[in-house]
């Protein structure tokens, strides 16, 4: 069956591809579907430790495919779209859109070309980011009198400098790989089609950390953004103590006074 997103699961790495190439992977609500559900995915699935988000053929996405939005539809998809609306209304739109749900683990995004409107709304529910070159980001809405429904106008200024957001978000202008590293909306700039494998590397690294301590650290990261700092404190104290009471946070200093490689598992 056709799918707009392409799933798969390797040792602990759940690598998702946005895969509409002749669209430039422009989105669909199919695809939000099946990204919502990879979320769910990842929930369920404890071997899961790391997950990365790129696109197919050199591109990461375009955004909302407006030529769909105008009827021109070209369904790569056999997704049930209208059954999930009926269940649960627009809601996996925002759940896929990494807007209204953040998987459990760290989310890597590996990105090569454009990564435009849909592209860099998503980019910014992502955790760490990497791209090639010649990427291309923005957010272009306003130049098509949209409005970005993704989150940038609520995120990008708490990413990035507020007056760049302004001036990205209020011009629709496109900025390059260089100019988005320097502002600090990604954080890696690799050779062009480099992106996956730099990922990758970064996935490994990941992966061979106590995986209690990552998603308790990420978690953190993520929730206290609009707290003062005795609140986030008062919010991460449970969260960290957990991490200290279990089973792997004896045996990494156990590993390290061995001189071995810790055996973690998740208790």
């Amino acid at each position: 069956s056709m799918s707009d997103l392409i799933v798969e699961k390797n040792g602990s790495i759940l690598l998702l591809t946005m895969n509409r190439p002749n669209r430039q992977n422009a989105m669909t609500l199919p695809m939000f579907a099946r990204l919502a559900d990879a979320w769910e995915m990842v929930e369920n699935d404890l071997d899961i430790r790391v997950c990365i988000l790129t696109g197919a053929d050199g591109n990461f996405s375009s955004g909302m495919d407006l030529r769909s939005l105008s009827g021109d539809s070209d369904d790569t998809d056999d997704y049930d779209v209208n059954k999930r609306m009926e269940e649960e209304g627009a809601d996996f739109i925002y759940k896929g859109l990494l807007k209204t749900r953040h998987p459990r683990v760290p989310l890597i995004a590996a990105v090569e070309g454009n990564a435009i409107a849909g592209g860099t709304e998503i980019l910014q529910g992502t955790d760490i980011r990497v791209a090639g070159k010649s990427a291309v980001f923005g957010v272009s809405e306003v130049k098509w009198s949209l409005y970005p429904m993704g989150g940038s106008a609520v995120r990008l200024p708490r990413q990035i400098p507020f007056t760049e957001a302004a001036d990205i978000l209020l011009t629709g202008k496109h900025i390059s790989a260089e100019e988005a590293k320097n502002l600090g909306l990604i954080g890696h700039v690799v050779e062009d089609g480099k992106a996956l494998e730099k990922s990758l590397e970064i996935a490994d690294k990941i992966c061979q950390n106590g995986p209690l301590a990552v998603e308790a650290v990420l978690r953190t990261l993520r929730e206290t953004a609009g707290m003062t700092e005795s609140e986030a404190f008062e919010f991460e104290d449970p969260i960290g103590k957990k991490v200290f009471g279990s089973e792997d946070a004896k045996e990494g200093p156990k590993a390290f006074s061995e001189k071995r490689t810790p055996d973690f598992k998740r208790l």
